[in-house]
């Protein structure tokens, strides 16, 4: 899940490249990894040290982490890619796609890059990669930090003062987001697929229409990734707390104060779940905390990973 407009990320990217620490630095590399089975991915990078790599949400790329590169690559070989079905990727369609497919798919990249102890960091349907990740290939991230990774079906698990109303978010996820997008999505109606979404994380009936046709024609630049789950995969597949339970890695949750209710309840039940987890709240911030409260999560972030030596 992710929503910003590529103009207005173009926007904060000129400012950031402004900056003397980028200015100083080299250019960033482009380049494309094959990863197996017919799948590319390309990635930004730039820097030396040990790796970071970031991972972007839904209808989003590579691109939505320029901004942080000034800030990590004095001291870290910072890596960002796109998504198998995301911008500028074109790799064939295949069945099953989900973030099970994103989290094979970053392990197969790591493989494919030749990167020791790799810092994940993701943000969105990315934090659910990388959890999913952490779950099924442990022991090659030191550490993990994770931006409101929307964990749905972990909303059936809540069983505090909260379980009544975490089940009551769930049917509401399934039955004014989840059922609608599919339906249009099988009808090749990927705008409004894209629609009901947009309204839906926004709370209003008009939050797509009042988009410009420009932050539109952004937005739909990514939607292919949904062309593909929407109508062959799985857009919140389900994860067992006891996996959640078993994950020994070191992570690291940003939440947003102020973002998108049902995230903060989910992020509450991961909380519990994870043996070794810090999590912080980002004052001020809603699910766009890595821009809009940038210097507050690469603070939180730099702290930790220090802490645990990664």
């Amino acid at each position: 899940m992710h929503v910003l407009s590529r103009r207005a990320f173009a926007a904060s990217a000129l400012a950031f490249a402004a900056t003397p620490s980028f200015a100083a630095a080299a250019p960033p590399k482009f380049s494309a990894a094959a990863i197996g089975g017919g799948i590319d991915l390309h990635y930004v990078e730039q820097g030396e040290g040990p790796p970071l790599v970031f991972v972007h949400g839904s209808l989003s790329d590579y691109s939505y982490w320029k901004p942080q590169f000034p800030y990590f690559t004095p001291s870290r070989r910072v890596i960002a890619y796109s998504r198998r079905y995301n911008w500028p990727n074109d790799n064939p369609t295949q069945p099953n796609y989900s973030a099970i497919t994103d989290a094979d798919d970053l392990a197969g990249f790591i493989a494919a890059l030749g990167l020791k102890n790799p810092v994940i960091v993701g943000h969105s349907y990315g934090a659910l990669t990388a959890l999913f990740f952490a779950m099924r290939h442990p022991g090659i991230a030191p550490a993990i930090v994770l931006a409101e990774a929307p964990a749905v079906s972990l909303l059936n698990d809540v069983e505090d003062a909260d379980a009544a109303k975490a089940k009551a978010m769930y049917a509401d996820i399934q039955a004014r987001m989840v059922a609608p997008m599919r339906a249009a999505f099988a009808k090749g109606a990927r705008e409004k697929g894209v629609a009901v979404f947009i309204d839906y994380v926004f709370g209003r009936p008009d939050a797509w229409a009042s988009f410009s046709d420009a932050d539109k024609a952004d937005t739909m630049k990514d939607a292919h990734e949904w062309d593909v789950m929407m109508t062959g995969g799985e857009l919140f597949p389900e994860i067992a707390p006891d996996a959640l339970r078993r994950i020994e890695t070191p992570v690291l949750m940003l939440s947003g104060a102020q973002s998108y209710p049902f995230l903060g309840v989910i992020d509450a039940q991961i909380e519990k779940l994870l043996p070794h987890v810090t999590r912080f709240i980002v004052p001020g911030a809603g699910h766009q905390m890595w821009l809009r409260k940038g210097d507050v999560c690469r603070a939180q972030t730099a702290a930790f990973l220090k802490r645990v030596g990664a």
